[in-house]
This record gives C-alpha cells, structure tokens and sequence, in this order.
C-alpha cells in the first residue's frame, strides 16, 4: 500500500484560509476497499485431463430412432445402452469396442406409456414401470426379460435400491396418486417386502440410490427430500450421514422455492448430490450434511436477461427456442429432465435450451456447450466414459505391462447419448464432428425402423407423383419469378405447394412481411402472418435434406412457427441465410426472376409489422 501524503497549503495564503483548507483537504491516500486482498481464482487441477475424457463435437454424430417419441435412456455400466419409447418399446443397444453402438433386442415392454425406468448400481438389472400397472424387470447382461410384476395400481417412479452383494435384489415402486413406496423382490412375486404409508405426502417425482453409503434418497412434488435405507438395515433411517435432523440441513430449499426435483444425480464417490428442480434451478448438495454447495440458474427470466445482455443466439432463433421452452412447460416435459455426473465427479451435464451444458462445479465454470446449433431441444441424457469392455479373457498383469501394441489399442470413447423434445430419435455427442453433412452420401441420421403400412401405402399411390412438379412461375404484381422445385428431396412440402397453386389456393395473398436484405414472405390467406394450412389440413413436419441449405440468396424455403409447423407460408431469401438451415424446409430456388425479387424486398414498409404500405399480391401460379 503507497504512503499516505499530505496536500501543501498555498503560497502567500492566510492562516485563517490554510485553517479552513486543512478542514477541506484531509489526509489523502489510497481508500480502504483498494487494500483489501483479491480472492484467488479457485482452479481445478489437471482440469483438461478430465476434459478429455468428455465429448466435445459441437453437433451430433449419429441419430437412431424408435416408432415413436423417445421419453427415457439410460446406460449401464456394463456397456448396454437401453431406450424408451412412449408407446411401451424398449431397446437394448451395445456399446462397441472401437465406435459408435449396435443394435442389440427389441422388446414391446408395456402395454401403455411407460412412466419411469430403472437401471441397478452394477449395471446386471433394468426395470420399466408402465400404465398398464405392470413393472417388467430385464437381466440387462443376456438381455432378456426375467420376471412381471403386477403391481394393481398406476406407477409413478421406480429404482433401484440394493447395493452389490446383497441378498435381494430389490427395487420401489411409488403410486402415481399418492405418497405410497411399494418395495419388491425382483426376482419374486406380486406381493411387496414393505410399504411405506406416510414417509411422503404427495405423489413421488424420484427415487435413486446412493450406492456408496447404500443410501436411498426421494422426493415429492411438495419438495420435501427423505433419506432411508434398504431391507439390509430394515428401512430405517440411515446411520452413516452427518445429520440427525432435517432442519440443520439445506434440504427444505425446494420447498421453500415452492419447487420440487425432478432429476437427481450422485457422484461417484457418492459425497456429491446433484438435483434439477421444477424451476430449472440445478443445486449441488453435500450428500451426508445436506448442506448446498452450488446453484446454477437455469430459468427462460436468466436466459432472456443474459440473451439482451450479450447476444448468444440470432434474435429470429432465440425466439423460436422460447417458443419450444414454453410449450415444454405447458406438456409438462420439464419431469423427464435429468442431470448427471462425470466419472470424476468434478463436473455436471444437463440440457438446457442452448444446448448440452458442461459445467466444473469446483470454479463455477462453463466449460462447454454441446449441440449448440442442433435444431433439438435435450430433454434427458446419459453419459457413457471409458472403453467398451471387449468379449475376451480378462487381461493380467504382465499382459497389460507387455510392449505389445496389439494390448495398447484400446481407444477411449466418451459419448453423450440423449433424448428430445418430441423426436423418436435419441443422439450421440462423441469427440468427432459428423462427416460433411452437405453430402447426401454421409446422412448421419441412421433409418433403422421399417416404414409403417400407411407411410408404405402412401409412397405407393398411383396419383402420387402427378401431383408434384420441378419447376413453376409465380406471377406477381411486379413481374414473374420462375422456381426450380425439389419433389425427391422434400416430397411433402412440394406437394403442398403444386396442389396449392393448382387450386388456385395463392391467388391474390399480399407479401404480408418483407424485410430488406433478408426475404420476401407469402402464402398466408388472411395477410397478417397468423393463417395458411397445408393441403391436408393443419400442419406437416419438416423435411430437412443436407444438400439443400440457406447457402445462397433466392432460395425457397418454408416459413413456420418451429419444428413441424409447416403450413402453407413460404419465403424467398435475397442473401445467404446459413442459420435457418435444420429450422426452416428448403424446396426450391428462383432460376429467374431474381430482379423481381429484389424490387419487391427493396419497396417502403411499416418499421413495426414489415407489411408494405402498398399491397403487392401473386396474381397466379403456374405448375409446369
């Protein structure tokens, strides 16, 4: 800290004036918040060893599907990879030595939605709970389903809470309605070992074990957290931890933020708790004092604030992204959100709407975002480290001492596997980028289920291919655009537009919304940007193809209100709009006519709705 120094008086000045100055003019030096000592930093050590061993591709791999919208995922630790569809199917995927996973066995599981699964602490056992009041239980190793159990009332969560080596495999089961836990032998009968009555007084949103403490710990939807223990100790309240009761703990946090918990996640040494809550609050416990270590914000207020503050998306696709977020809550699919932990326990993932978020729960950092620029929304994840365990005989000691490089292959392949909002297609985040994703040759959206029979009914319609054209003219009220369409690659959105035009269906629409040096929008009939339906009525999904992107100006594309919203609103670019591409369907490009284009973008409009003062309508379209 620099001396202090003194103020001189001035020259010929009076002693009444240099009295009345020393009042004024104090000691002047540094103030006291300037000596306060800085906080150091805090640093994970060997930070990006750890990283190494988390993907880091920026877009998905590879995507396999289910019929229908996948709701659950989980990987064991004996390298099975198990997925849920809402309609009861489940799926058993390997992971493989080298890359990637393959298919394994299909199972029609239950007869209704499945509401919650289960995987147990070694990875040997796996359970699905469905609303056909059944609870389905899976040697996970032979893949194959060993035991049904009717449980004679709706499900609502299930787990597994024994421990490695013990005697009974058992696994809860909550009633959907109430707080009831039912406690079954897995491999027994319909009749549970224990139920309890009152631990919970509402309906249970999770149940997970904590296997190192063989500590089970669930939650309610009034926020209330209740830690017991399994059949080994009688289901009595643990002995293990550092706290006798609930108030000395931070555990009444959800139910003072009048949320609850809809994922938790333990570390692997089990000293960490993490949870996400109904509020999109991601808190990190101390699991045997309860106490909190971390809370991330994750709310749309925080998102909204930080996308005003400094921009993290394009204004256009942070407004679509809301969109999907709010219609999240509005379904309820916020339960089916997750976190997990790292191997090493230092770091969290969960989905957010900017992606898959990595954070060092030691410095409060970031450190990376997966999926950034996907056009899906992850819902829940599952986090696959290390190397696939190959078939053959364990290895010894002095064969993994050996300098033979035939041993050393064994490459590790850390990957983020995912579900999304409303897709039947679960993804892969690896440490590889995807092959170009502009050649139709290197599709990494892998088809893996067979067509169902109305789909195959109608590729196969004799009046299908009339009905679609390559190419047609758009007469306008400033001159004609002619278009080159794309009925192989998006059949559906050609169709929709030659049907449309042919019945005369454009005729007389206004170019409702134009925007300088961006597009020209059409094809709504009530002009305020809020009509169109396609030909079948209501909307159609999108029909995205890697050879056709917003890579040049006048291209023609579908305008929509988010995914699978396609009506019967379209657009032309007039410059290269790369960041609508995987949201918005390409299916044609002006050939000719550009000029025409230009003049309509260029015309005076409202600053506020972009309409044109002066109406500028199609007059027809003509399908050739």
């Amino acid at each position: 800290m620099a001396a202090p120094t003194k103020k001189k008086k001035k020259r010929g000045s009076s002693p009444e004036e240099s009295g009345s100055e020393s009042a004024d003019e104090e000691w002047v030096g540094p103030l006291p918040s300037q000596a306060l000592h800085l906080k150091k930093r805090k640093v994970l050590d060997f930070e990006h060893v750890y990283l190494e061993n988390i993907p880091s591709a920026l877009m998905y791999e590879r995507s396999y599907m289910h019929r229908d919208v996948i709701t659950h995922i989980v990987c064991t630790r004996t390298d099975f990879l198990i997925t849920a569809s809402q309609d009861g199917h489940i799926k058993f995927w390997k992971k493989t030595d080298d890359e990637g996973i393959e298919f394994v066995k299909h199972f029609r599981s239950n007869l209704g939605v499945i509401e919650s699964v289960g995987v147990s602490a070694e990875g040997a056992l796996f359970c699905s709970a469905g609303d056909d009041q059944a609870m389905k239980i899976f040697d996970v190793v032979n893949f194959d389903m060993i035991n049904m159990l009717k449980l004679g009332y709706h499900p609502g969560m299930c787990g597994w809470i024994y421990s490695p080596g013990d005697a009974i495999s058992a696994v809860a089961c909550s009633e959907k309605v109430s707080g009831k836990i039912f406690v079954y032998d897995a491999r027994g009968d319909n009749q549970p070992l224990h139920v309890f009555e009152k631990l919970h007084s509402c309906a249970l949103s999770e149940i997970c074990l904590n296997s190192v403490y063989k500590v089970i710990v669930s939650t309610d939807k009034s926020g209330m957290l209740e830690y017991w223990t399994g059949p080994p100790t009688d289901y009595k309240f643990p002995k293990n931890i550092e706290w006798e009761y609930k108030t000395d703990t931070d555990l009444y946090e959800f139910a003072k933020c009048k949320s609850y918990p809809i994922g938790i996640a333990f570390s692997s040494d089990g000293k960490k708790m993490a949870t996400i809550g109904s509020d999109r609050k991601v808190r990190i416990f101390r699991f045997l004092t309860g106490k909190l270590m971390r809370v991330f914000d994750e709310s749309l207020t925080m998102f909204t604030e930080l996308q005003q503050m400094r921009q993290q998306l394009p204004d256009m696709e942070f407004g679509r992204r809301m969109a999907v977020e709010r219609e999240l809550e509005k379904v309820d699919g916020m339960r089916l959100a997750n976190i997990v932990f790292d191997e090493t326990g230092h770091f969290v993932l969960y989905g957010t709407m900017l992606g898959i978020k990595v954070i060092n729960i030691e410095t409060n950092r970031c450190v990376r975002i997966l999926g950034k620029q996907e056009n899906i929304r992850v819902v829940q994840l599952t986090l696959f480290q290390g190397a696939a365990k190959p078939a053959q005989a364990v290895m010894t000691m002095e064969m993994k001492a050996s300098d033979n490089p035939a041993l050393q292959n064994v490459q590790h392949d850390p990957t983020v596997f995912c579900t999304a909002f409303k897709k039947n297609r679960f993804y892969m985040f690896t440490k590889r980028e995807p092959e170009d994703t502009k050649s139709a040759e290197s599709d990494r959206d892998v088809f893996n289920e067979k067509p169902s029979k109305e789909e195959v009914m109608a590729a196969t319609q004799a009046d299908g291919p009339k009905r679609v054209s390559d190419s047609a003219v758009i007469h306008t009220t400033m001159g004609d655009v002619h278009v080159k369409l794309f009925p192989v690659e998006c059949p559906k959105t050609v169709e929709n537009f030659c049907v449309h035009s042919r019945n005369g269906y454009f005729n007389g629409h206004i170019f409702h919304r134009i925007i300088k040096g961006f597009m020209i929008q059409i094809g709504d009939p009530t002009g305020t940007g809020m009509g169109g339906e396609s030909i079948w009525g209501g909307e159609f999904e999108d029909e995205f193809h890697p050879t056709l992107r917003h890579d040049r100006p006048y291209t023609l594309s579908m305008a929509n209100a988010g995914a699978n919203s396609n009506g019967s609103q379209f657009f032309i670019t007039v410059v290269p709009t790369p960041w609508l591409d995987n949201k918005h369907t390409v299916f044609g490009r002006v050939t000719k006519g550009m000029e025409v284009v230009q003049r309509i973008a260029n015309v005076k409009c409202n600053p506020k709705t972009d309409k044109p003062y002066e109406d500028i309508s199609i007059i027809n379209i003509t399908v050739k």
